[in-house]
């Protein structure tokens, strides 16, 4: 708040002094020319202090003025997922399988890489359509190893092509995955009040099924980060902003 309080005047008297300056004489004046470019140069100055002020207002709204969960505070990228999509209760069946697919290539590095190449993968992965990916073969494999805007490994890439025909089996017996999913959480987002883990007793349970389903790459702490993710848990930090919405999210 100081250096916005330095970029103008501090009080009434400073910038009456400023506008005095500015305005001179010109009430005595009788060149009307002169009184225009006085009022303007008035104006100008006094669009510029609304500006200042509207700078001020924004800044104290700036990003890091917000209460966040501490890994989102410096990234921008974190950031607007975090404030736009993490927690965010997911019911529909194929975008759940996309998150647990992307999770799956997280493995052994960072969300924040998998943010950067995401819309790379969609392209990739035809917009993660598992009827689609699930007629991938040999020659599509050989493709995605080539594309340097996914992350190239081939079991990965085999794993998620594994992953929409299980997808596609589950479907084909008249399961669900959104309700498949949302039944191990009793239907409703759990609000976790206590210390984050990397995994829970919950995500080791569901990793088994997934496992004995044909999933790959779904251990128990890439399983709780996608339940984090899709809103299956609410891990928001007590003190950050999203916490209730998200909560309202879930009784809606």
């Amino acid at each position: 708040m100081e250096s916005i309080e330095r970029a103008s005047p501090k009080t009434r008297s400073e910038r009456f002094s400023i506008l005095s300056l500015i305005l001179g004489t010109a009430e005595d004046s009788d060149n009307l020319q002169s009184r225009a470019a006085k009022t303007m140069m008035m104006t100008v100055y006094l669009c510029g202090t609304s500006s200042q002020n509207s700078e001020a207002h924004l800044n104290a709204r700036s990003p890091h003025a917000v209460h966040r969960c501490p890994w989102a505070k410096n990234d921008p990228l974190l950031r607007a997922y975090h404030d736009e999509e993490w927690g965010v209760p997911e019911h529909d069946s194929r975008k759940l399988w996309e998150t647990l697919m992307l999770e799956g290539f997280q493995a052994g590095l960072s969300w924040t890489i998998i943010l950067r190449k995401r819309e790379a993968f969609r392209r990739a992965f035809k917009s993660f359509d598992p009827e689609l990916v699930a007629r991938f073969d040999k020659m599509d494999v050989a493709r995605l190893l080539e594309d340097p805007g996914i992350v190239r490994s081939r079991a990965k890439i085999e794993a998620t092509i594994a992953g929409a025909r299980v997808y596609l089996a589950m479907q084909a017996t008249g399961e669900d995955f959104s309700t498949f999913t949302w039944d191990f959480a009793g239907g409703r987002p759990i609000q976790n009040t206590g210390h984050v883990s990397a995994s829970t007793p919950l995500s080791e349970e569901l990793s088994k099924v997934l496992k004995k389903r044909g999933f790959k790459f779904v251990g128990p702490v890439i399983v709780y980060a996608w339940m984090q993710a899709s809103g299956i848990v609410n891990d928001h930090a007590t003190g950050c902003f999203r916490r209730s919405a998200v909560q309202k999210m879930s009784r809606s």
